[in-house]
């Protein structure tokens, strides 16, 4: 892969292990300020309205300079986000903040991999990138729920600095300015991400032709026989993965009478078996035979109705390893064949940004039923059911879909499925 590459992955890692250990960090914030358990996932609403509201710009940014030098300015708008919170400004306004620089940081981080690979080494790229983001995810939880563990947090909140006070006085405090650190690591890599040499683009004069232009790009992957499907499915993939975030923390209280600390751990195991999917598809699935994982995917939905027969941290344990397994082996795939009908569809970085549009719409849009849902007083566990049934009906759907685009444009389906297999590798 080259030396360039995995300089690009550690300053994936680094940054998404301060995202992930972030969101266990905020939580712990209006926990302390006492809010309702049904504001709790707003946390990620805010955090993605940055990635919808500002897809048609953040694309075209990340053509428009190299994308070291966009990943190294949206690592420093996280870094203030964290100090909007440590400031005791509202978390969730906080919180959006840090979702801006996020947002601008993901098509860079994806697009520079068209941009820095050849074609036939996307799939086990994308296997390299899933899996040390699942990586970060499973240590940033459990790096979030140990630095707002009580033992930890009084050695922190010990700490202090010669002449300068911190204002840092509670251990969800102590935890976030742990956490700019981390920023801050990342941000030191993204200083040394090679250049590509791929010519730059220039940003549009007016605003409106930037939507114009972004609105010809969702239009183009969503008319694409095989854009369509990866991109529906990623969409659900990522709307029900960060549900399903939430949902851990409120059934683990539940069945398992854990707290906040105890279920980030939880979270951190479902990402374990994601992290397994993801490597074993990026060795066993090819560029060509993507849409082949989609019954996977009806299979994690009715495996997540399992949760509610669990009452032991023995059998939640490889039930969740199961379900993370399903859900990062067809999800690879799909995100590799989106990324490369994208790259030749619309350009590396506005491919990224129409699939952060979408699929950042679906976060939302899950998001604040889940919410409306806790609001309305229904059980986690009626919540389980009715989010297990949703994510296996509608991969179903998407399975019909494409055999219904293989009858009915048939030529047009293998044309592209050929192109595909040109460039896997063999």
């Amino acid at each position: 892969m080259g030396l360039g590459f995995y300089i690009i992955m550690a300053a994936q890692f680094f940054s998404s292990l301060a995202d992930n250990a972030l969101l266990i960090a905020a939580i712990a914030l209006l926990m302390q300020a006492d809010s309702p358990s049904w504001l709790t996932p707003y946390l990620k609403f805010f955090f993605v309205v940055s990635y919808v509201v500002l897809a048609p710009y953040v694309g075209a940014f990340a053509d428009r300079l190299p994308k070291g030098t966009v990943m190294f300015i949206s690592n420093a708008v996280k870094i203030a986000g964290c100090a909007l919170m440590l400031a005791g400004v509202n978390p969730l306004l906080s919180y959006a903040l840090v979702g801006l620089g996020a947002a601008a940081y993901s098509p860079a981080k994806y697009g520079i991999l068209t941009e820095y690979l050849p074609h036939s080494k996307l799939v086990a790229a994308n296997g390299w990138i899933e899996g040390l983001t699942v990586g970060s995810i499973i240590l940033g939880t459990m790096l979030g729920g140990v630095l707002i563990h009580a033992t930890v947090s009084d050695v922190l909140l010990r700490f202090d600095l010669p002449r300068l006070e911190t204002g840092v006085d509670t251990p969800a405090e102590a935890a976030i300015a742990v956490i700019v650190f981390v920023y801050a690591l990342a941000a030191l890599f993204n200083l040394y991400v090679p250049r590509t040499g791929v010519a730059l683009k220039p940003l549009p004069v007016h605003p409106l032709e930037t939507l114009r232009d972004f609105s010809r790009c969702v239009a183009s992957l969503w008319t694409d026989k095989l854009g369509q499907i990866s991109l529906a499915v990623t969409t659900l993939f990522w709307g029900a993965g960060a549900t399903l975030q939430f949902i851990l923390i409120e059934w683990a209280r539940a069945a398992l009478d854990y707290d906040l600390s105890h279920a980030s751990i939880l979270q951190g195991v479902c990402a374990v078996g994601i992290a397994l999917g993801a490597v074993a598809a990026s060795v066993l699935v090819r560029l060509d035979e993507a849409v082949r994982v989609i019954p996977l995917g009806i299979a994690m939905g009715f495996a997540v109705l399992l949760m509610n027969g669990v009452g032991s941290v023995w059998t939640a344990v490889p039930l969740l390893v199961g379900v993370g397994a399903l859900a990062g082996f067809f999800v690879v795939p799909m995100n590799a064949l989106l990324q490369h009908r994208g790259h030749h569809l619309v350009g590396a970085g506005r491919s990224i940004a129409v699939q952060n549009f979408n699929e950042n719409a679906s976060i939302l849009a899950m998001i604040a039923v889940y919410s409306l849902l806790l609001w309305a007083g229904l059980s986690i566990y009626a919540v389980i059911v009715i989010f297990g049934l949703f994510v296996a009906g509608t991969m179903i759907l998407v399975r019909w879909w494409y055999r219904h685009n293989a009858r009915t444009h048939t030529a047009e389906v293998e044309r592209l499925l050929a192109f595909a297999r040109a460039e896997s590798p063999h």
